[in-house]
């Protein structure tokens, strides 16, 4: 049950000029389903990607790394679920670049140019030859309206398509940046168990595209959690195709600003509502640190809070059993921390301070707040002026089912 996860109409997903996307059935692990999406990139467009940092990186993260660092312009992205091509050793390997291979003979490009992605059971050899076989039929269904469809294609256990859509002026010109994401668990930072998309007609000059694209995944999909896991084939790519005119080939460029708002305002909506996706997820959770140190003392305490079992479990129940939220502040490794100095909020409900529970505190007031399918828990450390915000979501019964029945 996605929470408050709102789908775009068709009229509101807007084509990005230089990138068009089709989808076919390869059969990957199940029959009757789109497992298979291939977008097609316009010569002269910019690509950059962010990948996962669990050391048992899949094999098509290894590929696009090798590809991305080769220098050759992208001119297209392959997509399967239903299977990671992850724990698969050098027959992985070998697969995720028979792909390649086989796409780039297609389209007339070189292995090089293709960026492949996987996502589904870890530990299982990829069928190369059913992937393979369907790549003729995605290409014939290339369109520029294909992000819905390729929306439906990458998911896993996701229940909801994620798709975020904007156009705006800027320069002079009309701009317009689409993307979509996949996701729902094994959901943790530097990844998450996702493939994110997002492409702009805006032209950004390659070196600069490959910093923004760390930046906005650091302002969006390394600022969620669900479940803790990182996985092996986290992806996060971004194409700038320059078609709509504006070129942008610096930061003190006076469009990079707007440009880099709008870009990470897309990510952020796509990376939420991979949450608000979430397996078993019935809230939708906002935690806020403030008056922190520095950022990373902030990302320490949230973090702490949104990982644990028992906080995301009382959210579940609407139980506001508040002192698991102060205990995970207090073991979060801030060695000196004066919990004199540590306020909590419950939505506007201030829970505790100066030590302990605040003397106006009433639980009728937590548990109207618990009941909320939205809740923003809110830290004051009282330790300096920086801030950062991780998204969760509860635990629920639902989650243990997802995952014990995952393969079946």
């Amino acid at each position: 049950m996605a929470v408050n996860l709102r789908i775009p109409d068709a009229s509101e997903i807007l084509p990005v000029a230089g990138v068009e996307i089709g989808v076919a059935e390869a059969g990957i692990r199940k029959a009757g389903r789109r497992d298979l999406t291939v977008f097609r990139i316009a010569p002269g467009s910019s690509v950059a990607g962010v990948f996962t940092r669990n050391r048992f990186r899949a094999a098509p993260v290894q590929v696009c790394e090798e590809h991305l660092a080769g220098g050759q312009p992208i001119g297209a992205l392959v997509i399967n679920t239903g299977n990671a091509n992850a724990g698969t050793g050098q027959p992985g390997l070998d697969g995720a670049r028979a792909t390649c291979k086989a796409l780039a003979g297609l389209m007339s490009l070189e292995p090089g140019q293709v960026l492949p992605f996987s996502t589904g059971v870890i530990l299982e050899p990829l069928p190369v030859d059913r992937l393979v076989a369907a790549l003729p039929r995605a290409l014939e269904n290339l369109s520029p309206r294909g992000w819905m469809d390729a929306a439906h294609g990458i998911m896993t256990t996701d229940t909801q398509p994620k798709i975020a859509s904007t156009r705006f002026e800027l320069g002079g010109r009309t701009v317009t940046v689409t993307g979509i994401s996949k996701g729902a668990g094994m959901i943790r930072p530097n990844m998450a168990t996702m493939l994110g998309f997002l492409a702009t007609d805006a032209g950004i000059a390659q070196p600069l595209l490959a910093r923004l694209a760390h930046e906005i995944a650091d302002l969006s999909f390394n600022r969620i959690t669900v479940d803790g896991d990182t996985s092996t084939n986290d992806s996060f790519v971004m194409i700038a195709t320059g078609r709509s005119g504006l070129q942008v080939d610096s930061e003190t460029d006076p469009h990079y600003g707007p440009l880099r708002d709008a870009l990470a305002r897309a990510a952020l909506e796509l990376a939420q509502k991979i949450v608000r996706d979430a397996e078993g997820a019935t809230k939708f959770i906002t935690i806020r640190v403030e008056q922190a140190r520095d950022t990373q003392e902030a990302l320490k305490v949230a973090y702490s809070v949104a990982h644990s079992p028992l906080v995301k479990t009382a959210f579940y129940a609407s139980d506001p059993n508040l002192g698991r939220i102060l205990a995970a502040v207090g073991y979060a490794g801030i060695d000196d921390l004066d919990t004199a100095t540590v306020r909590l909020w419950l939505g506007d409900v201030l829970v505790a301070r100066d030590g302990g529970r605040d003397p106006d505190y009433q639980e009728e007031d937590g548990q109207r707040i618990m009941q909320q399918a939205e809740i923003e828990v809110r830290i004051a450390l009282g330790r300096g002026q920086a801030a950062d915000t991780v998204y969760t979501c509860d635990f629920s019964h639902e989650y243990v089912s997802i995952n014990a029945d995952y393969r079946s």
